[in-house]
């Protein structure tokens, strides 16, 4: 089956382990995954891995994707350099593409007014509200939120976070093996494995 590629975005200060676990286990899946960043650049992640971006933020286009990643950044907390990425995020979910953001980038989606009327989570509750944004009521105080088109998670829930944008692709892994990957990689659960590699 063709899938269409998995969007990665990429800025300096991204926080590498945020999306490691999503990236790996769609390229394992069969997706293609392309990173984006606002030029073709180089851009250092707080871990000082220097990733080369496959295309600019100009150049890509819900039609083309079949998902959006947008890793956390101390980036987003500094200013409004990131704030191209959570207007492209808009456009995704407008198109009725989903997109996952993690930690710092649920702050940009905040300010973007895009989490004013969805289900979501972050790092807690007190962090959104910093950004003066109106969805509060909607916090939900969980590792992972999909809501729609539009997955969450805090910093400390990187396999949560896989979880969530796995089983809203719906073509990754059945739901057995998703309970027993997340079984695996989250609680350490040994009896998972066989299932998984069932």
């Amino acid at each position: 089956m063709s899938r269409k590629p998995v969007h990665l975005t990429v800025y300096d200060t991204l926080a590498d382990w945020e999306t490691g676990h999503t990236t790996a286990w769609l390229a394992r899946f069969g997706y293609e995954i392309r990173t984006v960043a606002l030029s073709t650049a180089p851009v250092t992640s707080i871990g000082g891995l220097r990733v080369l971006p496959d295309l600019t933020l100009a150049e890509l286009r819900p039609e083309d994707s079949s998902l959006l990643v947008l890793p956390g950044g101390d980036l987003w907390d500094t200013g409004d350099d990131l704030a191209p990425f959570a207007r492209t995020a808009r456009a995704f979910l407008d198109a009725g593409v989903p997109v996952g953001a993690i930690c710092g980038a649920t702050a940009g989606l905040a300010r973007e007014g895009l989490l004013d009327d969805r289900a979501h989570t972050s790092a807690v509750s007190v962090y959104l509200d910093a950004t003066g944004y109106q969805g509060g009521k909607r916090y939900v105080d969980a590792d992972a939120v999909t809501d729609g088109d539009l997955i969450t998670a805090g910093p400390t829930e990187p396999v949560a976070f896989a979880r969530e944008i796995f089983g809203r692709l719906g073509d990754v892994l059945d739901a057995e093996k998703l309970d027993a990957w997340y079984r695996l990689f989250h609680d350490s659960d040994p009896a998972a494995y066989e299932t998984l590699n069932s």
